[in-house]
């Protein structure tokens, strides 16, 4: 779906070609000479607004504020031929998603463009999943990069077939929420989810918790009992860290799987079994020694393999706001605020233990606890003027050192700055370049 984006200017001359350079860059465009005219003609929000800053009657600011009234929470963009700083402090302190000045840089306004609806279209996904989570007690996979799109889109095939399934990945990388995707995507969904902790089977547990027993067999329990297999019946059995499983039990299980029923202790008649089997682990079954290859085969229906945060690094800030947001609300806190900077050092950071270790530290970063180096943990109130200045001199950095493919001595004459000057500023807001990309110093 095109984005459509509202332009309003007064000077009708700049109006018509920033309207042709934004319609030519692939976007709907409805163009006004004046802020009441878009008010006015507002029956359904934009996904931005661009503005001039400087108008009569309804300036850029008065705009901005006039759609937050209606509690509208479109983006919007300033354009001045007359800004300066107090200006522009006072645009980003009433709302605005950034401040250009004019003449400005077409490719960059551009960018600016593509990276404000890039992060409005995040924070709805957040505003959605929360939404989502709140309703209903199915599980999200987050995330907007290649990586997350290429994997929901697999767990939704797997979901519509009904094959067993080894789900493979590294510590945190939500193997447990694959698995309880799979199973709420998929004709199972009515039926129980039923998940088992293979490395806490001991060999003297382990048959009765998979199997269960008959009446008698027992003498503290005469009526008989159910085992994880049964009570799966209808639905899905998730065999957490499968590879983990007592070898006694692997031979056992197997014929399970192969003839669907299964015996309780102390009884002989066979009970039917309709089941779907998901099955995760860390390690390649194939390579994990004691683990048969008759079963691997036939638990291995088919494979899916879980990205870690390396593969999909962009979504890191969109998976800490939301479960610091998730946190914060949870313990009646304030919305955490996750400042630009902030956010590039969350996707520069290693994160050995995936989206567990990530959601850890979101939940402290919310509660105040929690401080990467170089940032302040989140408050309760705004932040400062100070932060808002920084956050935004940040911002038009890095967007001059994209522009410039990460070439500091281009990107510097861009920003009016010496180049000295801007190794330092990139130094004191964590941002980096492609030095491929810059000449010698």
């Amino acid at each position: 779906m095109t984005e459509r984006i509202d332009i309003v200017d007064d000077d009708v001359d700049h109006l018509t070609a920033l309207s042709d350079l934004v319609e030519t860059a692939g976007y709907e465009v409805r163009a006004f000479s004046a802020a009441s005219e878009l008010l006015t003609a507002m029956t359904t929000p934009p996904d931005m607004v661009i503005s001039d800053l400087r108008m009569p009657q309804i300036d850029g600011i008065a705009l901005l504020l006039a759609l937050r009234e209606r509690a509208l929470e479109v983006p919007v963009i300033l354009l001045t031929g007359h800004g300066d700083v107090a200006q522009a402090v006072e645009a980003i302190r009433a709302g605005a998603e950034d401040f250009l000045e004019k003449p400005y840089d077409s490719t960059h306004l551009l960018s600016v463009i593509r990276r404000t609806l890039d992060a409005q279209a995040a924070r709805r996904e957040v505003a959605r999943l929360q939404r989502v989570l709140l309703e209903r007690d199915e599980v999200s996979i987050l995330g907007r990069s290649r990586a997350m799109r290429a994997f929901r889109n697999r767990i939704s095939e797997l979901a519509s077939v009904d094959l067993d399934v080894v789900i493979s990945g590294e510590t945190g990388t939500g193997k447990e929420l694959a698995a309880r995707a799979i199973h709420a995507g998929s004709e199972r969904a009515d039926g129980p989810f039923v998940a088992l902790n293979c490395a806490a089977l001991s060999d003297a547990t382990a048959e009765i918790i998979l199997f269960g027993h008959g009446a008698g067999v027992f003498a503290h329990d005469v009526a008989g009992r159910a085992g994880k297999l049964e009570a799966a019946n209808g639905g899905t059995l998730m065999l957490d860290e499968v590879e983990t499983m007592p070898p006694s039990i692997q031979a056992k299980l197997l014929r399970v799987l192969q003839e669907r029923t299964v015996e309780r202790i102390g009884e002989t008649a066979p009970r039917a079994l309709d089941i779907r089997v998901i099955a995760t682990t860390k390690s390649p079954l194939r390579q994990v020694e004691g683990f048969r290859p008759d079963l691997y085969f036939r638990l291995a229906g088919t494979e899916l393999s879980t990205p870690d945060l390396r593969e999909a690094g962009e979504d890191i800030p969109l998976i800490f706001a939301h479960y610091a947001q998730l946190a914060a609300r949870r313990y009646g806190r304030a919305d955490p605020n996750i400042p630009w900077t902030l956010q590039q050092k969350l996707k520069r950071s290693a994160w050995p233990g995936n989206v567990r270790e990530l959601k850890a530290s979101a939940e402290a970063y919310a509660l105040g606890l929690f401080e990467m180096p170089g940032t302040t943990a989140a408050k309760a109130t705004p932040p400062t003027l100070a932060d808002r200045v920084a956050d935004f001199e940040a911002r038009e950095i890095a967007a001059a050192l994209d522009t410039h493919v990460g070439n500091t001595l281009r990107a510097s004459e861009t920003l009016g700055i010496p180049r000295r000057t801007l190794n330092d500023k990139m130094r004191r807001y964590g941002l980096s370049s492609d030095p491929d990309a810059n000449g010698e110093d």
